[in-house]
């Protein structure tokens, strides 16, 4: 007879062999005791049955049943009662078969969810407008999908910031618009998105671009360096009456977008790259100001002008300097990039329209507090801390931003003083050196896909243009004006080029506005593969290892060791 210790693993399993005879009393007597314990096991099943029969009388006449969605992973308690039909929505546990449909439930949702970036408001108001559903499934989607209560993901929420480094990390690109190909999104790719939330805030460059540019040809039909050209007012009426046209159009779009999408305006805040053109519609509507053609607007405007207008740029001042000097996420030395200047550019044209009204303190405050930060960002630029993010080779076309801010501190300190003098001089040669540096390396600009933020590019070139023009009437030559004139004929001539290819892509092509991938990324990285645990079998085989060999394998762990420290 065998027998066998059922209690013991199967690797330690004891066989005990019996080899003498066997009686025939003996064989009756385990016969009688098989019997007895299958007499048992039918008296303990007995009990157990009456048992939950009388816990069933107990209960009340309801019906439970408990269904498990395979598609979607929710359990739902279906009660029956005599009155209505009640369902009650139970949480999925982490162990139940369910996981693998939740999973495949939020790959399907992103087909055509774009709700996640709705307005909370908008949202309430269309989920309102629509029949009430009685599937609990679905109602567990559309309260999941409300922005309101923090949607989840993949286990994230969209209302959650996402860090500055996360972009860096995630984006690529000359305005960090392009995902790279390790990373997942949180709405497809291969869909074509709602068109708001395709339009970036990067087309306020297009804005500057025109606006610079009626600058320029105010300055080259009425400074004295030019007379010689003959060039008529009319150019800057007209390209003045563009900026305008074009300005209207891109703030209602954008105004519908903050409506509609304020989800995704949010995360447009958060893009260390995007946050600067929040300064771009204000520093436009000052370019207005300052270029308004002369049969439109007296030569010194009303300072209320000046106060709409530069009260939105020092809000944005203190929120973004504030994070710049009390370090945190935001620091300057983890966001900086080239696009920054256009942060500090907007206190230089604050200044230039605040000697155009009369209040040369107010510009020579400014003045000051854009020069302090533009040292501040120069320096970060320049000296690349470790610390910082590194600046990827996509994003060389936004060098460009750097001959903006002296450029448009020289024509600030001259308009607040009167004259351009030593220091409005010394500005505008850095900005000239700069420019110069840029030029030598025209491959930086090429290969890159055309975007409509690289419009934003054309206003610093205008700006450098406009300073020679300045530079020329203090300090007239041949020379001079030369650089001038051939400034602006780059400026003007990249200008064309751009609104030309413009209204290719946006009606012709088609092709403008692309799905706006930098808003739509993940707050956290994918998940790497965990190494494999070791199994059970190693972890035994290492406990029945010998002592000694337990010794000799911790005696050469710290032979390593004190190796190691005293290389150190």
């Amino acid at each position: 007879m065998d027998t066998k210790s059922n209690n013991s693993p199967s690797f330690l399993e004891t066989h005990f062999v019996d080899i003498h005879e066997i009686l025939p009393e003996e064989e009756d007597e385990e016969a009688e005791g098989e019997e007895e314990i299958a007499s048992n096991v039918e008296n303990a099943e007995n009990r157990f049955h009456r048992l939950v029969k009388a816990r069933e009388g107990k209960r009340a006449r309801r019906n439970f049943s408990r269904q498990v969605s395979l598609e979607t992973g929710f359990s739902v308690l279906s009660k029956e009662s005599k009155t209505k039909d009640q369902r009650e929505l139970l949480r999925r546990s982490g162990t139940s078969f369910g996981d693998y449909g939740s999973t495949r439930r939020f790959v399907e949702g992103r087909k055509a969810d774009f709700n996640i970036f709705r307005t909370k408001s908008a949202l309430s108001r269309q989920n309102s407008a629509l029949p009430q559903r009685e599937s609990g499934v679905d109602h567990i989607q559309k309260n999941q999908d409300a922005p309101g209560e923090g949607l989840q993901h993949d286990g994230e929420s969209v209302n959650e910031s996402v860090p500055a480094g996360r972009y860096f990390a995630a984006l690529r690109g000359p305005e960090l618009d392009q995902v790279k190909d390790s990373e997942d999104i949180l709405l497809p790719k291969d869909e074509k998105w709602p068109f708001l939330l395709r339009f970036p805030i990067g087309c306020f460059g297009i804005c500057l671009g025109l606006s610079s540019q009626a600058i320029l040809w105010r300055a080259l039909s009425s400074s004295p360096s030019t007379k010689f050209l003959h060039v008529t007012p009319f150019i800057n009426f007209v390209l003045w009456l563009l900026a305008v046209g074009v300005l209207v159009a891109i703030s209602v779009t954008y105004a519908l977008k903050c409506a509609l999408y304020f989800e995704a305006v949010k995360r447009e805040y958060f893009h260390p790259v995007r946050v600067n053109f929040f300064f771009a519609p204000w520093v436009v509507c000052m370019f207005l100001a300052i270029g308004a053609p002369p049969r439109i607007a007296p030569e010194t405007l009303h300072p209320a002008i000046w106060c709409v207008f530069m009260a939105p740029i020092l809000f944005l001042d203190l929120k973004i300097y504030g994070q710049w000097l009390s370090g945190g996420k935001r620091r300057l030395c983890k966001v900086a990039n080239p696009s920054s200047h256009l942060s500090v550019v907007g206190n230089f044209v604050g200044a230039i329209l605040a000697a155009k009204v009369g209040w040369k303190e107010a510009g020579k405050f400014l003045w000051s507090i854009g020069f302090a930060h533009y040292l501040v960002v120069f320096v970060t630029l320049y000296q690349r801390l470790p610390t910082s993010e590194a600046l990827p080779k996509e994003l060389h076309p936004v060098y460009s931003m750097f001959i903006a801010t002296p450029a448009a501190a020289s024509l600030a300190w001259g308009a607040v003083y009167g004259e351009f003098d030593g220091l409005a001089r010394t500005c505008y040669f850095i900005a000239l050196f700069l420019y110069s540096s840029l030029v030598v390396r025209i491959n930086f600009f090429r290969g890159f896909r055309f975007s409509v933020a690289w419009w934003s590019y054309t206003f610093p070139m205008t700006t450098v243009s406009i300073a020679s023009i300045k530079y020329s009437e203090a300090a007239p030559s041949a020379v001079s004006k030369g650089l001038a004139l051939t400034l602006s004929f780059m400026s003007s001539a990249l200008v064309s080029i751009l609104f030309v290819s413009t209204l290719l892509h946006a009606f012709v092509w088609r092709t403008l506005f692309p799905n706006d991938l930098a808003i739509a990324i993940k707050k956290r990285r994918l998940a790497k593969e965990k190494k494999p645990m070791k199994k059970s079998c190693d972890i035994k085989r290492w406990t029945k290892q010998s002592p000694l060999s337990l010794v000799s394998t911790t005696r050469k762990h710290n032979s390593g060791n004190k190796g190691s420290d005293g290389e150190n």
